[in-house]
């Protein structure tokens, strides 16, 4: 069932162009009328107040009063909020007031002197007035204009039109009669009515932005720079994290290379000089060796190609990441699940993530889990690549440093994701990366 404001959402949207004009002009119109009063209200209200507390400071009694208008500001500057939020379509945030730690009554009420927020809140109730005035000014004066000139055909008769009272049609030289007045106050209310959505809207934005800018401003401002900071922090660990996996990729590589094909090819060379030896002496045995230099060779190939399947596979380059997990899945020491099915290609960086985590997770099964099989599911959602491995083995998994996940994790991180490991004491394992798009 819809909850009522996805409902309240939808018929603003169906609602119609006029109907949401309308609508606008009602709530910009009622913004200022109701905005004019309370402007008049508080710049008496806090114009007497703070120059009475500043004027009793040296008697100390100024300290309470000026605490006490800095709190009836905060109220209308709440009260200011909540109407600004239908002006501009969308409620505005509760800003930051400083807030003692601790302290009892005393120390809590002499905080709100050092909170710069409640000077401002206090600053635009003194010069709401300002802005407040002009847009009265205005809005009356449109909707008078616009609500008078379209029903001057109703009040026309009660106005007296004697032969010694001129009317503006005639001071303008437009002539004089019934029909010419009528018709000059009518074209009048037609223009006012034809403005009346911009002027009422200009006059509402006007007192508006006054009030957003004071009351809200610096805490939007301080909300931006947070944001960036946080954003500065993520891309730094991001950074951080593509180092170490790259670090840990390298080690790796040359970890395999030295204990892999480094020590198949030196073999090789003592092989083919003991080869060329043998052959002035021994025929037949040279050739055994040179058989078996062969054999050394094709292994040699054969674990080449295997790292470089585990750096970047062909496959994935040319087909895609669907075609190198199934390629991977049918490698793998432990039977798999394969749950991928996509269907389009994803950016290169994306499906290179990917893969690496399939092909970490199914290394680390097949040499710790002790599993019997692994399910490999790849999801593509709004945001981004879902990507799980789960294995019915020993659990016990972990991405602290140290563990082996440990740079599966920088990998993912390096990538903008979340790696997320469940994996309880026999009770298997389970590995979701999240990668966004």
């Amino acid at each position: 069932m819809p909850s009522v404001n996805s409902m309240t959402t939808q018929a603003s949207l169906t609602r119609s162009p006029l109907a949401r004009l309308v609508r606008q002009v009602a709530i910009d119109t009622q913004y200022v009328l109701i905005g004019f009063p309370i402007g008049l209200l508080t710049v008496s209200l806090f114009m007497a107040l703070f120059f009475t507390g500043v004027g009793t400071l040296v008697i100390w009694v100024g300290i309470p009063i000026l605490i006490a208008t800095l709190m009836t500001a905060r109220g209308f500057a709440t009260l200011e909020r909540a109407r600004l939020g239908p002006v501009f379509g969308y409620k505005m945030p509760h800003p930051y007031y400083k807030k003692q730690a601790e302290g009892g009554f005393v120390r809590q009420s002499l905080g709100v002197l050092g909170d710069g927020q409640s000077w401002l809140d206090m600053l635009h109730g003194m010069f709401r007035f300002i802005p407040s005035t002009i847009s009265f000014s205005l809005v009356i004066t449109w909707w008078a204009g616009a609500i008078g000139g379209l029903t001057v055909v109703l009040w026309d008769w009660s106005v007296p039109h004697g032969p010694d009272q001129q009317d503006l049609p005639e001071l303008l030289g437009m002539g004089s009669g019934t029909a010419t007045r009528i018709l000059f106050y009518f074209a009048v209310g037609v223009f006012f009515a034809g403005t009346l959505y911009p002027v009422v809207r200009a006059s509402a934005l006007l007192e508006a932005w006054f009030a957003r800018g004071l009351l809200s401003g610096v805490n939007e401002l301080r909300e931006q720079v947070a944001e960036a900071n946080a954003a500065r922090t993520v891309a730094q660990q991001q950074k951080a994290a593509a180092v170490s996996a790259e670090a840990n990729a390298l080690r790796r590589l040359e970890r395999d290379i030295h204990d892999g094909p480094q020590q198949r090819l030196v073999r090789l060379a003592m092989d083919l000089g003991r080869a060329e030896q043998q052959f002035a002496t021994d025929p037949e045995a040279a050739r055994a060796t040179v058989a078996e230099a062969l054999t050394q060779t094709r292994e040699t190939l054969d674990e080449l190609r295997a790292l470089s399947r585990g750096i970047a596979p062909p496959i994935l380059v040319d087909r895609g990441l669907q075609a190198a997990l199934t390629a991977l899945a049918g490698r793998s020491l432990v039977p798999v699940e394969l749950d991928a099915t996509l269907a389009e290609r994803l950016e290169p960086t994306l499906e290179s993530t990917a893969y690496f985590v399939v092909a970490e997770a199914l290394t680390n099964v097949a040499k710790h889990s002790h599993a019997n099989e692994v399910q490999v599911s790849v999801k593509r959602n709004a945001t981004g690549l879902i990507v799980s491995i789960a294995d019915d083995g020993v659990g016990g998994a972990s991405v602290a440093k140290g563990h082996g996940l440990a740079g599966l994790d920088d990998r993912v991180r390096a990538a903008g994701g979340v790696l997320d490991v469940s994996s309880p004491a026999g009770g298997g394992t389970r590995l979701t990366a999240a990668l966004p798009v």
